[in-house]
This record gives C-alpha cells, sequence and structure tokens, in this order.
C-alpha cells in the first residue's frame, strides 16, 4: 500500500496492473514536536551524546569466485544458465551463514512514537506474537553528518525490550546531504548508511535483533524520485556497506534485504516491477548479493483476495485488483522461484508486511470496502496457515498493521488506509482479526 500520489499517477497513466495493494505501508508517520510525549513505564538510561563511530575492523566476509560460463561456437540456440557461486556456510563472528529463525515466528508492525508505548505493547504481548516492527525516519536520527539524535528512539527500544520483544527497526528516509539530490532517497555514497546502522546496532545492543535495510526500494517514492535497474545495483552496494558496518558490532543481528513492493509498473517515475528489480540485485556483480544479507523480506500483495488464491489457475472472485499475481499473498511463491534460479535459495524470506484493509476513504484503496472484520479476520490466520503448512523457507511474518487504528483515530482520520489495516480499533478495543490470531497461535502451540 503506498502512497496516494503513486496510486494516483498509476491511474492517470491507465496503466492495467497497478501497485494495487504492495502492503507495504510505510510512511512513518511523524509527531509535530509540540506533541506530549506519555513517558513509558520502564525506567531509563540518561542518554549521552554519540560521535561517529569509528569500526573496530571488519569481518572477514567470504565471497565465492566467480565462474565465467564459456561461450559456445557457434552461438547456442539457447541462453545458457549462469553457475552461481554458492553462499557460504560460516558468516561473521563464526556463526552459521545466513542467519535463519528455527521455525516460523511471528510479529507486528507498529507505530511507538509519541504515542503511549505501553497500550499496544500489552496487546501485542497478549497476542502471543514475538516481534514489533518499528519504521525509522534516518534523517531525523542524524544531523549534522555523525551527529546522532536518537531522541525519542531510546523509548522506544527500552520499552519493547521491558515487554520481552524482539525488536525490528526499518530504515528509511535519508538525510538530504547524503542524498545526490537533496531529497530522503537512498544514499549517494553506500558508507554514510554503513556508519549510521554501525552506531544503532552499538547504541542497542542486545536490544535489537533485526535491521531491515530500506522498504519497498523499488518505489520511485522510496528511492528519491526515479527508479531504474541501475539503482538495484547501488542497492546492493548500500546492503554490502549496512551488512559489512551490523555485523562489525553485533554478528548476532538479522541483516534484512529490503522487499522490493509488489507491483508489475515499471515507469521511472513511478515504479520498477519487483521481479526486474529482484533480477537486477541478484545478477549484480555475478551475485555477490549473496554473501551480505541474511534474510531477503517480501511484501506480497493482498487486495481483496483469499490469501490462497492466485492468477491466473486459481483467481479470486474479488470485484477488481484480481488479473495480476503481485495482487495476490501467494505472489511470495514468484519471489521464491526467482531466489532459487539465482542461487539465493540458502535464505530464508521474512514477510515484513502483509495484511487485508477493510472499508476505508482513501482513494486506491476502495478494495478494501469488499472485506469486512471478519473476512480481515479469516484471510490473516488462513495466510498464516497456508505460510505454515506450505512455506518452510518463511521465517518471520510481520503483520501490517498493529495499532495504526488508534493512531490515526487520535488524528481525527478513523476511515484512512492505514487505520483500515489495524487490527485495532480506534479505542484499541480488538477486532476480530486480533481474536482469532491469538486462538490461532495458541492452538499452534497446545495452550
Amino acid at each position: 500500500m503506498k502512497t496516494i500520489k503513486i496510486l494516483r499517477l498509476v491511474l492517470m497513466l491507465g496503466l492495467m496492473c497497478i501497485i494495487g495493494v504492495a502492503v507495504g505501508a510505510t510512511l512513518m508517520l511523524e509527531a509535530e514536536p509540540s506533541q506530549a510525549a506519555v513517558l513509558p513505564t520502564v525506567i531509563m538510561p540518561s542518554p549521552s551524546a554519540e560521535s561517529t563511530v569509528v569500526l573496530q575492523g571488519m569481518p572477514h566476509l567470504p565471497t565465492a569466485t566467480p565462474t565465467q560460463i564459456p561461450t559456445a561456437t557457434p552461438p547456442p540456440t539457447s541462453t545458457p544458465t549462469p553457475v552461481w557461486p554458492t553462499t557460504q556456510p560460516v558468516g561473521p563472528g563464526g556463526l552459521p551463514f545466513p542467519l535463519k529463525t528455527e521455525e516460523l515466528e511471528y510479529g507486528a508492525a507498529a507505530h511507538l512514537f509519541y504515542t503511549n508505548r505501553d497500550a499496544p505493547l500489552i496487546k501485542a504481548r497478549d497476542l502471543g506474537i514475538g516481534w514489533i516492527r518499528q519504521q525509522i525516519h534516518w534523517k531525523d536520527q542524524e544531523g549534522p553528518a555523525g551527529n546522532y539524535a536518537w531522541g525519542e528512539l531510546d523509548y522506544i527500544v527500552e520499552s519493547v525490550h521491558a515487554y520481552n520483544l524482539k525488536l525490528m527497526i526499518s530504515i528509511v528516509r535519508s538525510p538530504s546531504f547524503y542524498t545526490a539530490n537533496g531529497g530522503d532517497g537512498l544514499p549517494q555514497d553506500p558508507q554514510a548508511l554503513g556508519n549510521f546502522v554501525a552506531a544503532l546496532a552499538r547504541r542497542y545492543q542486545g536490544k535489537v535483533q533485526a535491521i531491515e535495510i530500506w522498504n519497498e526500494q523499488n518505489l520511485a517514492y522510496e528511492n528519491g524520485g526515479q527508479v531504474t535497474e541501475a539503482d538495484a545495483g547501488h542497492y546492493v552496494e548500500i546492503l554490502k556497506a549496512a551488512y559489512t558496518s551490523i555485523k562489525a558490532v553485533d554478528p548476532t543481528i538479522y541483516v534484512v534485504a529490503g522487499p522490493p513492493a509488489s507491483t508489475a509498473v515499471s515507469s521511472p517515475a513511478i515504479a520498477l516491477s519487483d521481479e526486474a528489480y529482484f533480477r537486477a540485485m541478484y545478477s549484480y556483480n555475478n551475485g555477490e548479493i549473496r554473501n551480505y544479507f541474511d534474510i531477503q523480506a517480501v511484501h506480497p500483495g493482498g487486495s481483496a483476495n483469499p490469501p490462497e488464491s492466485l492468477w491466473p489457475h486459481n483467481p479470486s472472485t474479488a470485484d477488481g485488483w484480481t488479473t495480476d499475481r503481485t495482487f495476490y499473498f501467494r505472489r511470495v511463491e514468484d519471489i521464491r522461484a526467482l531466489m532459487e534460479e539465482y542461487g539465493m535459495g540458502d535464505h530464508q524470506i521474512w514477510i515484513t508486511e502483509y495484511g487485508w484493509a477493510t472499508p476505508n476513504d482513501t482513494p486506491g484503496f476502495e478494495f478494501g470496502n469488499q472485506v469486512n472484520y471478519d473476512k480481515q479476520a479469516e484471510y490473516i490466520v488462513g495466510a498464516m496457515s497456508y505460510t505454515k503448512e506450505h512455506y518452510p523457507w518463511v521465517g518471520n511474518m510481520i503483520l501490517w498493521n498493529l495499532n495504526f487504528g488508534p493512531i490515526k483515530a487520535q488524528q481525527g482520520q478513523p476511515m484512512h488506509e492505514q487505520a483500515s489495516f489495524s487490527i485495532l480499533n480506534g479505542d484499541y478495543s480488538p477486532r476480530p482479526a486480533y481474536w482469532a490470531i491469538q486462538t490461532y497461535l495458541r492452538q499452534l502451540r497446545g495452550e
């Protein structure tokens, strides 16, 4: 789910395959400084000033020697399949590589900035999930270069830790002084992000278990205004710098490769299709990305389509958003096939956003008007069950979302699309999906 501007552009261009529901919502809500922050119940350490982190040496990252593919004479009638290097068995710190979860885990995306953190975290704990995904704007945490202002993030990290939940930080929005055009897309110098994530990993060591490097970077809006296949190669360089820097501080942190949005649109001012982006990312420098990430994040679609449906062999009967595979939850199967095609099958997939919108008043998200609260509950639990049964290579499922219902209600926008994906009402009372998830997880654990 993307910004209204992107969706309107797609509609104006008359593209048949729109971004639809790329379930990723991802503009992190920013509160005005004047908002009164509700202090957490946990006791906070006094934040100390921190300068640029000087890394204490980089870990040795083994890289495989690319295998050249001979050219037949005369030229072959078909293109030979590349022989990709194998993924290395040992990672930084002598840990297994890539890092994986031992079983399927569950979480939810939350907004914890400048709000009562206890209310959503109590709900998360009682729901039975183990992870919170919090997106941060890098530009709010650094400036000028090398000066880090952690502020409210300190309280968020401590609060999540106090409730015995694991935390994934998803990083977006560069400081303008690091980008080529003065915007907030990906940084021009990969090491700029490397320095930031090293500082973040050091400050919150033991309290941040995963760091996701960007979000839906195949969308022009997330990439700085335009996006092409060349940008996928630049993203690999950024991921390499981030991985190396994080692992130098704490090798146990999962480094999560950013999830391209689920879309078939390829227009530089709007998006690059997820398939094209994955192919460009995985083939860059003969697939060297394989040694610089643990997990591939994926944001499958959903629209108003049941989780088990998939076009064209088992299409949904919903009204619209049904005639392309990017509109379906099972799009994750196509991404897995690409990973295996490019020799990335040793890496787990984490679904870091999935969910179903309910009735809302946001243009472009009209498919939510076909999904009532009971159907939302059915589809979410159906996706959890389908993944458990059919996708042994998925290690985590992060629901979009936990508490944007209350957040948007407080802002006077109870029918906003972000609120429609929530499993909590504006007053923090649970929707049917909350109870359905809780029941499913308890049954799964034999409780």
